[in-house]
């Protein structure tokens, strides 16, 4: 009788060893395709935002070249635009992605280039697709 009933015991608890272990196997198999996944995904991200601001850096250095050459005292405002964007730029953070202010500064960049598009009176069209990105006018 004693047998019979540590067989019963043994069925039970193989219910719940199967199911503790079936849930650790899960659980290691979900975390090695989640640093996977997300690393995949941090990678396409920070691409997209690195050739946006590769095309606003871009943009505003080709400006300075021409506003430099043919400046007037009424393009002063668009220089000093022009520069505060290419500052903003520069002190972005590209080597942390750990930044506690990444969009913030992120969208100001985005501010600053509209404003200085529209003091240059440029309508630019900027997209990124899994092709690239890249300014239009």
């Amino acid at each position: 009788m004693a047998g019979d009933k540590d067989m019963f015991d043994a069925v039970v608890m193989a219910d719940e060893r199967f199911h503790g272990e079936g849930y650790w196997e899960g659980y290691e198999e979900g975390s090695s395709l989640g640093m996977i996944e997300g690393r995949r995904h941090g990678t396409l991200h920070g691409a997209k935002v690195g050739s946006e601001i590769g095309c606003y850096q871009g943009f505003a250095f080709a400006w300075r070249g021409l506003l430099h050459s043919c400046a007037t005292e009424r393009d002063s405002k668009k220089m000093k635009v022009l520069e505060a964007l290419i500052g903003m730029i520069q002190k972005f953070p590209y080597n942390d992605p750990t930044y506690d202010k990444l969009h913030e500064d992120l969208d100001r960049i985005r501010g600053k280039f509209k404003q200085l598009c529209s003091l240059l009176n440029v309508q630019p069209d900027f997209k990124i697709s899994a092709e690239g990105s890249g300014l239009s006018f």
